[in-house]
């Protein structure tokens, strides 16, 4: 049985053209290879759980509302995901950090994306392994509660 962690990549990209296009095998592999490092990497391979987890909430925020600045920041994510050290991940995230903050900006959401957000701001806050751990379940259980049925509303409108 997958890790929590892959469970939650699982759930929020359920689609397989969005799996492919953010998720590779690196970062499904993410919180494996974190388990399996050694002191000196140990940091980075945090990092990239972190980015993972951050992606994956983003992602659930973006198809819950169609929010566009989600969107954009789960592109500044994956961009991040791809940097090869701790020091890349922060240039990354720091060149673009206007993108973070219009996250907030007129944004309204219903309870379930507050839940989202709360979380996301969590994983950004976790610096240690419980705590990532205990974001992780619960952004699981938010997940499997969330009702995107709106959508096929929408979609039946459409037809």
């Amino acid at each position: 049985m997958p890790y929590p962690y892959e469970q939650l990549l699982q759930v929020a990209f359920p689609e397989a053209a969005d799996a492919k296009r953010f998720l590779s095998p690196a970062t499904l592999a993410a919180y494996d290879t974190f388990r399996q490092a050694t002191s000196t990497d140990i940091a980075f391979r945090f990092e990239r759980v972190r980015l993972g987890v951050a992606l994956a909430l983003m992602k659930l925020l973006a198809d819950l509302g169609d929010h566009e600045e989600s969107r954009r920041v789960m592109d500044v994510l994956h961009r991040a995901l791809a940097s090869r050290s701790v020091k890349e991940i922060d240039a990354t995230i720091t060149k673009e950090a206007k993108v973070f903050e219009k996250l907030y900006t007129n944004l309204y959401v219903n309870e379930d994306g507050e839940l989202l957000l709360g979380l996301f701001e969590r994983t950004l806050d976790a610096d240690t392994q419980p705590l990532m751990d205990g974001v992780i379940r619960e952004a699981l259980e938010v997940a499997a509660a969330l009702d995107f049925s709106h959508y096929d509303e929408d979609e039946d409108d459409q037809e």
